[in-house]
């Protein structure tokens, strides 16, 4: 199947190339350099690897805004993964809370109300940083994500920043056969896709297969041991009843979490007042 390039993405898709002004480009970069990205493993003592796994590095380093959901509690997803997985986090900067109204309204309008959920509203972002490792004198590309579900409730909203990424829908052949591709599409620097519904959201899976080098990006980052050419906001809906302040966790998650939040209270003062610093 060949890419979509810039022909209009099939119903149930929105996307809009030049969706973040160049201006509010330059404020969103601005703020990232106020921010110190954090790397997190995937499992912790009181949640360890299931036996066919074992303890590793997420892939890059990643930051959450509205609610926080640590790897190693598991991320939300319901029907069974619901409590404790959501931990209060920074509120959106006002350019981004900005770009988040203009998205808001944009979805209501354009998705059927079964596709919305009464309360929607996009109150969680996980920035996603894609790039390189870097190894001693070694670069090895991280930048690309497996297939994957993102089970918040509800339509989802990415903004891309930096070198176009290739973007796809497919349907999972899971472990045995290759899965099939649907759909797929570049996303470039300044655009805005939303997907949501039954087929794109709840039956299909997405991936990012890579993401360009041609217009050699790089961003300035608060970041150890890594090189950033692109910069992903995925926005989505958690229920608010499900976000709670790091003092009312599980003693067992805030044990596992604490190390990280203490990583995070040495630059923000949102997070050093959760702890009680």
């Amino acid at each position: 199947m060949e890419a979509s390039g810039h022909r209009p993405p099939p119903p149930g898709l929105h996307y809009d190339r030049t969706f973040v002004s160049p201006g509010d480009k330059a404020a969103i970069c601005t703020w990232l350099k106020s921010l110190y990205p954090i790397w997190e493993m995937r499992y912790s003592q009181h949640h360890p690897p299931p036996p066919d796994d074992e303890q590793r590095r997420l892939l890059r380093p990643v930051y959450w805004l509205g609610n926080w959901q640590f790897a190693c509690l598991g991320y939300f997803h319901p029907p069974k993964g619901l409590r404790n997985r959501c931990v209060r986090a920074e509120p959106y900067p006002p350019v981004l809370r900005h770009l988040v109204n203009k998205i808001e309204k944009l979805t209501r309008r354009n998705y059927a109300p079964v596709d919305v959920p009464k309360d929607w509203k996009l109150n969680t972002c996980l920035i996603n940083l894609y790039g390189d490792q870097l190894q001693g004198d070694k670069k090895v590309d991280a930048a690309r994500v497996g297939e994957h579900k993102d089970f918040e409730l509800g339509p989802v909203a990415s903004i891309s920043l930096g070198e176009r990424a290739f973007f796809q829908f497919v349907e999972s052949g899971g472990r045995q056969e290759r899965s099939r591709v649907v759909h797929q599409m570049w996303l470039d620097d300044r655009s805005l896709q939303i997907f949501g519904g039954r087929k794109w959201k709840d039956k299909l899976f997405h991936r990012v297969q890579r993401v360009d080098r041609r217009d050699k990006a790089k961003f300035d980052l608060n970041v150890e041991g890594f090189e950033t050419r692109r910069i992903n906001f995925t926005f989505r809906y958690v229920p608010e009843e499900y976000i709670l302040p790091f003092a009312k966790m599980p003693a067992n998650d805030r044990e596992d979490i604490t190390p990280y939040m203490l990583q995070l209270a040495e630059k923000s003062d949102f997070f050093a007042k959760a702890l009680g610093i």
